[in-house]
This record gives structure tokens, C-alpha cells and sequence, in this order.
């Protein structure tokens, strides 16, 4: 992580969901409040799409729904729907910080805008549309096997 970027969580927001992420493929942390995240994705060779530099696109979603779970922050959050538009392309070697802002809350649904920038050029736009499960996704399945 690049030393001069000071991390910034409320030490009374823990993480509580995605513990166990590849942070080299979907960003660091390196802000934390309740309905916000900023992550921060240091692009690499791993993530080149072509012998000019471009990074895959893959990468830079991936680190716009981390930001988005993050900025939930709930155990159980899973992502049901987003509309994105990527707006400038990415080189390796490009450092790009993702900003999360909750900004609506239905019941157990979230909608959570993600802006990606690349220095002050905006490279990623995306309306995320969560929802929170009482189970975890892939533990769904055992209420039908109980209620039988």
C-alpha cells in the first residue's frame, strides 16, 4: 500500500462482511463510516488485458462492489443488481480509489453509489443495489431442507 495514504477507520466500525477477500485483486481500506468506504486498488501485471497496459475491467468491478459491501457493511450483504458505466480506461500501474456512499435503505434492500478515480479523472461510475440476507447466500438452501 502506498505509504503517504493514511487509513482512516472509526475504531468503532469493525468489518463485517468480505473478511476474507483478495485485497491485491479488490482494494484495500483505507476509509470506513457507517454507510461510507473508500478503497483504494494499487493495479498490477496480474491484471493486464493487452500489451498496451489496460486493465481488465473485472478488476476495477471488483473493487467497486467490494467498496459497495464495505460501505453496507452488514454480514450477510450480497450484491442483487448494478448499473455501471466505466468511463476512461485504466493503465497497470494506475492507483484507483473507490468512494461508496449508502445513500438508500428499504427494509433489507440497499442502494449504494460507487464512483471510481484515477488521480482527480473519474474512471468508474455505478449504482449498486444490495440486499441483506437473515443467512448467509449459500446457507439459504437449508431452510427448504428443514421446513421438509
Amino acid at each position: 500500500m502506498n505509504e503517504e495514504i493514511q487509513i482512516a477507520i472509526n475504531p468503532q466500525t469493525a468489518l463485517n462482511t468480505h473478511e476474507r477477500i483478495n485485497t491485491v485483486y479488490s482494494g484495500e481500506i483505507i476509509k470506513m463510516e457507517a454507510g461510507f468506504a473508500k478503497i483504494m486498488l494499487e493495479t498490477n501485471e496480474v491484471m493486464r488485458a493487452d500489451e498496451v497496459g489496460l486493465v481488465h475491467g473485472g478488476f476495477i468491478f471488483s473493487a467497486a462492489d467490494f467498496a459497495a459491501m464495505v460501505a453496507v457493511n452488514e454480514p450477510n450483504v450480497v450484491l442483487a443488481s448494478c448499473n455501471c458505466l466505466f468511463l476512461a480506461p485504466v493503465r497497470v500501474g494506475d492507483i484507483v480509489t473507490f468512494e461508496a456512499n449508502e445513500h438508500q435503505k428499504e427494509g433489507r434492500k440497499r442502494n449504494v453509489t460507487v464512483r471510481g478515480f484515477v488521480h482527480e479523472i473519474k474512471i468508474f461510475e455505478g449504482e449498486f443495489k444490495t440486499v441483506i440476507t437473515e443467512r448467509h447466500v449459500l446457507r439459504l438452501d437449508l431452510l427448504k431442507s428443514l421446513d421438509n
